[in-house]
């Protein structure tokens, strides 16, 4: 997603050059900066995409030997690119001319990354990939294969995002949220001082019932009937398999009609109570046939930001 994001970055940041002469002078200078702005983001994307492919291609720690060999490909593409360059220029003398070829190279060049982006099979799972297997299990009971997740993967994808097997959306969810979140979705507040107020029996209850989970998952204050919202506070010493499972139950819990609607603490907490073991009966029934079909389930994508973990001391 963010390698292709960042060609296209970069492609705007080339028309919005070629379109700054024919502005004045005040607006000229705001689309230039505008235009920087767009190449330091993709040298972000770029960067960070790049990394996180290079790891993938490494299977057998050759990390170093093949940057090597993406940074000599690179040098001698560009090298190309000047040499084609400068015979093309002495052709283009007109703006019709100017206007055909940039955009005729850079459709090239973006339908050229975005097969090179679709070719590529990646072996964790994220939460696009985690969905997508989930339905999968669901629908044939069979794990699938890397290249059959691949094919049906979309590129750009909103992130925390739940779907259905239709691609439907039926819910969010957050990874890694403060605990924070927690305290306000269960605290009552006052309408005349604005106070807040837990009851300290309807929070036990929560922790008790993740009590061997290294992570909790509940609704968030946003949630509504139509969208449910779900957070995952992080246990210390939550691993990939754990976000994995907490990833599925709020999969199971989005899914499951008699949680919908369910304003009653009692009711929310039997749900999730359900869907915890589903979620995790499920992952048991599947983690060898996963890692047999070479998925990398102890690989940490579904967490793509710096998350916080909570830590309970015993009284």
């Amino acid at each position: 997603m963010y390698r292709l994001m960042a060609d296209v970055l970069n492609d705007s940041a080339f028309i919005l050059d070629v379109l700054s002469p024919i502005f004045p002078k005040p607006i000229r200078i705001v689309i230039l900066s505008f235009s920087s702005i767009l190449r330091s983001l993709c040298g972000v994307a770029a960067g960070s995409s790049k990394a996180s492919l290079s790891a993938h291609f490494a299977r057998w720690g050759n990390l170093g030997e093949l940057n090597a060999k993406d940074s000599s490909q690179e040098t001698v593409i560009s090298l190309m690119g000047m040499l084609a360059g400068s015979l093309v220029i002495s052709w283009i003398t007109t703006p019709l001319a100017t206007w055909t070829a940039l955009i005729g190279l850079l459709s090239v060049h973006l339908e050229t990354n975005r097969r090179a982006v679709r070719a590529v099979k990646m072996r964790t799972l994220n939460r696009q990939r985690a969905t997508l297997v989930f339905h999968h299990l669901q629908r044939q009971q069979t794990v699938p294969s890397i290249k059959e997740i691949s094919s049906v993967e979309h590129i750009f994808e909103w992130d925390g995002v739940l779907r259905t097997s239709t691609r439907d959306i039926m819910g969010y969810c957050d990874i890694g949220t403060p605990f924070l979140r927690l305290l306000e979705a269960v605290s009552e507040s006052q309408t005349s001082t604005k106070a807040s107020h837990i009851q300290q029996q309807t929070l036990s209850q929560i922790l008790s019932l993740y009590n061997s989970s290294r992570y909790i998952l509940w609704h968030d204050r946003r949630s509504t009937k139509d969208v449910p919202r779900f957070n995952i506070i992080l246990k210390k010493g939550a691993e990939p398999k754990d976000l994995l499972i907490a990833w599925w139950q709020a999969l199971f819990h989005a899914q499951d009609d008699s949680a919908a609607g369910q304003d009653g603490f009692e009711e929310k907490l039997a749900a999730l109570e359900r869907s915890l073991s589903r979620a995790k009966e499920f992952f048991e029934r599947y983690e060898k046939s996963l890692r047999e079909k070479g998925w990398d389930v102890d690989n940490g994508a579904l967490e793509t930001a710096s998350s916080t973990r909570v830590v309970f001391g015993e009284s």
